[in-house]
């Protein structure tokens, strides 16, 4: 399958995390992350390094690998959801301001039109929440193109939920596994089945769009 290697460097990824964290070596520093974890000043900075990569254009993983592992889903998926809405209305409002000055890649240029046809709240929810797509071509074409910005945040908003949702339980279930030694129950392996088909999924639909309209 095309697409093998996306869930296979997720479920990598999942296990050096998992191996960083549970390394008999590094206990002290596991102590003092889950100290701190939970500090009030901590949580919004670590929004804040959210919001911030994710207007500049860099991956969103960033924020989620500095939430998820120390916070229940039920605390880190509003967080995520805050840094990653309040970085994409940043995105979005650098693109639509230095329009001008921006060259978007092939991938952007795509997105443009295909928002320019069909850039509905449906529409942008599903992309929003399929993870092998970037949320920066998102972002940076819906401010190229203007779309409305009060669907823009609702897609937003409801698309990288559901989609932090899947990541956060994963992690956390994951983690819960390795740490109780029960290994992986239904609970755990649900989210991470979902999040494999996720990952599949969004990777497809970046090559259909990718393959569309070849000459630019």
């Amino acid at each position: 399958m095309r697409f093998w290697w996306i869930p296979g460097m997720a479920a990598l990824m999942l296990l050096m995390m998992m191996w960083v964290w549970y390394s008999p070596d590094l206990g002290a520093l596991q102590a003092w992350a889950e100290h701190t974890a939970g500090r009030p000043s901590t949580m919004l900075a670590v929004i804040l390094v959210m919001a911030v990569t994710l207007m500049i254009g860099l991956p969103g993983s960033i924020g989620l690998w500095l939430i998820a592992p120390f916070h229940h889903p039920l605390v880190a998926v509003p967080m995520l959801i805050l840094g990653s809405t309040v970085g994409a209305l940043g995105a979005y409002g650098l693109a639509a301001r230095f329009e001008r000055r921006l060259r978007p890649g092939k991938l952007t240029r795509r997105m443009m039109r295909l928002m320019q046809r069909r850039g509905d709240l449906l529409t942008q929810g599903a992309l929003r929440v399929l993870p092998g797509f970037p949320h920066s071509v998102i972002n940076y074409a819906a401010g190229l193109v203007r779309l409305p910005l009060g669907p823009f945040l609702v897609a937003a908003i409801l698309g990288l939920g559901a989609k932090w949702a899947v990541y956060a339980s994963a992690i956390h279930g994951a983690l819960e596994a390795v740490d109780s030694g029960k290994g992986l129950s239904l609970d755990v392996a649900l989210p991470l089945a979902l999040l494999t088909l996720l990952l599949l999924l969004g990777a497809w639909v970046r090559r259909r769009i990718e393959a569309r309209n070849g000459v630019d």
